[in-house]
Formats: structure tokens, C-alpha cells, sequence
């Protein structure tokens, strides 16, 4: 952002390089999803995640210049909005196995991350529970 110019093996450069891929693997998960509720949530999280990669790729002293032009940053709301979601989802035990475990900048940024590697996580769980039972291997 800005004009700044950064080495392409800038710990910045990769983060923001990999939450496009993700954002790309996302877009093809919602491309073949049939359930309605999985896509939106997944539309949803591409849109946010469009907000981190917009503060990834700011330098710190660009930050305020950042917001003052409007642009977003990641914020607890979007980390709260996608836990309700998995809060919801994980009432139904039967998504949830025993022995899951939950994995480990801004420090919403890693939050909201790893609850969206928890909603992906559930996301397919919930898509595999509701498969017709002639399409589940």
C-alpha cells in the first residue's frame, strides 16, 4: 500500500500472499458448495479477509493514513461474528469429535485466522453430516 516497496521475502509479503491463497481456496470451496448456509459463510469470510490482507500488506506508519482513507482493520467483531457461527455449529456434538484441538501483527489478525480455520473446520463437517447418503464415502 502506499508505493511502499518490500522484498518478496518479507514476512509481510508472504502472510498477505498466503491469505490470498486462502482466500482463492475459499472462493472454490463456495464455488461447489450446494448449502446456502456454507457459501455465505464462506463469502463472508472472503470479505474479511480481503480487510487483513489490506493491513498486512500497510506498512505500521501508513497505519493511520490507512484508516483515515477508510480502509478497515481486522477488529474482534469479525472474530466474534465468525465464533457465534461455531458456537451455533458445535452444538450438535455430532460435528464436533473428542480429540480436535483447536491450533494457536495485529493480534485479531491471528485470532480471526485461526476461528476461521475452526469455522472451515466445522464448516465441512456440517456439509458432510447433511450429504445425501448415496454422495458420502
Amino acid at each position: 500500500m502506499y508505493g511502499r516497496r518490500l522484498s518478496k521475502a518479507d514476512p509481510r509479503v508472504d502472510a498477505y500472499g498466503c491469505v490470498d491463497e486462502l482466500t482463492a481456496a475459499l472462493g472454490l470451496a463456495r464455488s461447489i458448495a450446494t448449502d446456502k448456509f456454507i457459501s455465505d459463510k464462506i463469502l463472508a469470510a472472503q470479505k474479511d479477509l480481503i480487510v487483513v490482507m489490506g493491513e498486512l500488506a500497510t506498512a505500521p506508519g501508513d497505519r493511520e493514513r490507512y484508516v483515515k482513507d477508510g480502509f478497515q482493520l481486522t477488529t474482534a467483531a469479525m472474530v466474534e461474528r465468525i465464533s457465534a457461527v461455531i458456537f451455533d455449529l458445535e452444538k450438535d456434538k455430532t460435528l464436533y469429535p473428542k480429540d480436535w484441538v483447536i491450533p494457536g501483527t495485529n493480534p485479531e489478525i491471528l485470532r480471526y485466522l485461526n476461528r476461521l480455520s475452526d469455522l472451515c473446520w466445522i464448516l465441512a463437517r456440517y456439509a458432510e453430516k447433511n450429504l445425501p447418503a448415496q454422495e458420502r464415502s
